[in-house]
């Protein structure tokens, strides 16, 4: 039986792997895999070992913390009954189709739009 720990390390396995626009077939390729396992890993139904969750990391870019972001306050929501999840931006389909773009720009590129974007965000200090 899949413990919380398990449900949220797939979760944002998921997320992470969707975000990079990857198919559960690529991600598995890229750690040596099978993608039927991915998707064990992805629903909680397979635990991750430490060394997986490594090559994970790896494959996704991103450090294993990443896996444990949010733990802590996905713990206190589910023991709140709470079922609104503060994760629903990132399952809209405009926001996976904007980091996708994102991701497909070379380096330089991508730092003048996040600058662009965080110089959008200060403006003036009026709303819109």
């Amino acid at each position: 039986m899949a413990t919380d720990i398990d449900l949220h390390l797939g979760k944002r396995l998921r997320r992470r792997r969707r975000l990079l626009g990857l198919t559960q077939q690529q991600l598995a390729l890229a750690v040596g895999i099978r993608f039927q396992q991915i998707q064990k890993y992805e629903c909680g139904a397979n635990r991750i070992s430490a060394a997986r969750l490594w090559q994970l990391a790896e494959a996704l870019e991103t450090p294993v913390s990443y896996f444990y972001d949010g733990l802590a306050e996905a713990a206190s929501r589910e023991s709140a009954n709470d079922e609104k999840s503060g994760g629903e931006v990132y399952s809209r389909k405009e926001t996976l189709d904007l980091i996708q773009a994102y991701y497909q720009l070379g380096e330089r590129p991508r730092r003048r739009l996040l600058d662009l974007a965080k110089s959008l965000n200060a403006g003036d200090g009026t709303a819109a």
